[in-house]
C-alpha cells in the first residue's frame, strides 16, 4: 500500500460530523465564556459609577457576577474535555463502523458508553438552551438603555424636556429600590452610553448570547451523531451475532456431513 493509498484510508476514517460539532462546541463556549466574563466586569463597573454608588447596595450583587465568573471558568474547563471526549468517541464508532465485517466487535459496554453520552448531551442541551435565554437578558436590558439615549438624539426628542427621560435600573431588580441614584436621565444617561465601558459591554454581551446559541447548535448536533453511532454499533453487534451463529452452523453442518461420508465409507 503506498502512501497515497494511506493517506485516503486515514482521511475515511475521520468522523467530521463530529469534528465540525466540535469546532462549533468549542467556538461558541468561547465567545460566550471570554465576552461574558469581560462584559460582567463592565457592568459591575457602571453600576458601581453611576447607579449605585454605596457599596452596601450592590453588594449581593457583585458576589453574584464573581460566582458566575468562577462559574464561567468550570465551563470553560469541562466543555474542553467533554468535546474532546466525544470527538474520540465519533473516531472510535467510525472505526468500529468502518471495520464492520473485519474481526472488530463492538462490547456492550462500548455500547452502553455511547448510549450514556447520548443522554448526558441532552440534558446539557436543555441546559444551554436555559443558558441561551439567560444570556438574551442583558442584552435586552442594554438594548432598552441604547434605545431610549438614541431616543434623545431624534429631533422629536427636542419637542420635551430631555431631562424627563430616565433608565431606572432599580426596576430590573438589578439593585435595590433604596440604592442611590438608582437611575440615569437626561445628558447624564447620554454620557453614560458614550462611555467605553457601556459600549464594549454591551456588544460583548451580543456576542456571548449567540456564543451560548451556537453551543446549543453544537450540542443538537452531537446529540444527532451520537444517536446515529449509537443505532450503528447495535447494528454492528447484531450483525456480529448473526455472523457468528451463521458460521457456528455451518461448521456443525461441515461436521455431520463429515460423519457421514464416515460412516458411508465404513460400510462399504
Amino acid at each position: 500500500m503506498g502512501c497515497f493509498e494511506c493517506c485516503i484510508k486515514c482521511l475515511g476514517g475521520v468522523p467530521y460530523a463530529s469534528l465540525v460539532a466540535t469546532i462549533l462546541c468549542f467556538s461558541g463556549v468561547a465567545l460566550f465564556c471570554g465576552c461574558g466574563h469581560v462584559a460582567l466586569t463592565g457592568t459591575v463597573t457602571i453600576l458601581e459609577t453611576h447607579f449605585s454608588k454605596v457599596t452596601s447596595d450592590h453588594a449581593m450583587l457583585t458576589d453574584v457576577i464573581q460566582l458566575m465568573q468562577y462559574v464561567i471558568y468550570g465551563i470553560a474547563s469541562f466543555f474542553f474535555l467533554y468535546g474532546i471526549i466525544l470527538l474520540a468517541e465519533g473516531f472510535y464508532t467510525t472505526s468500529a463502523v468502518k471495520e464492520l465485517h473485519s474481526e472488530f466487535k463492538t462490547t456492550i459496554c462500548g455500547r452502553c458508553i455511547s448510549g450514556m453520552f447520548v443522554f448526558l448531551t441532552y440534558i446539557l442541551g436543555v441546559a444551554w438552551l436555559g443558558v441561551f435565554g439567560f444570556s438574551a437578558v442583558p442584552v435586552f436590558l442594554f438594548y432598552n438603555m441604547w434605545s431610549t439615549c438614541a431616543a434623545m438624539r431624534s429631533p422629536i426628542a427636542n419637542l420635551t424636556n430631555i431631562d424627563s427621560i430616565c433608565v431606572d435600573v432599580r426596576q430590573y431588580g438589578i439593585i435595590p429600590w433604596n440604592a442611590t441614584p438608582g437611575k440615569a436621565c437626561g445628558s447624564t444617561l447620554g454620557d453614560i452610553c458614550n462611555t467605553s465601558e457601556f459600549y464594549l459591554s454591551y456588544h460583548l454581551y451580543i456576542v456571548a448570547c449567540a456564543g451560548a446559541g451556537a453551543t446549543v447548535i453544537a450540542l443538537i448536533h452531537f446529540l444527532m451523531i451520537l444517536s446515529a453511532n449509537w443505532a450503528y454499533l447495535k447494528d454492528a453487534s447484531q450483525m456480529h451475532a448473526y455472523q457468528d451463529i451463521k458460521m457456528k452452523e455451518e461448521r456443525e453442518l461441515q461436521d455431520i456431513t463429515s460423519r457421514s461420508k464416515e460412516c458411508l465409507n465404513s460400510y462399504t
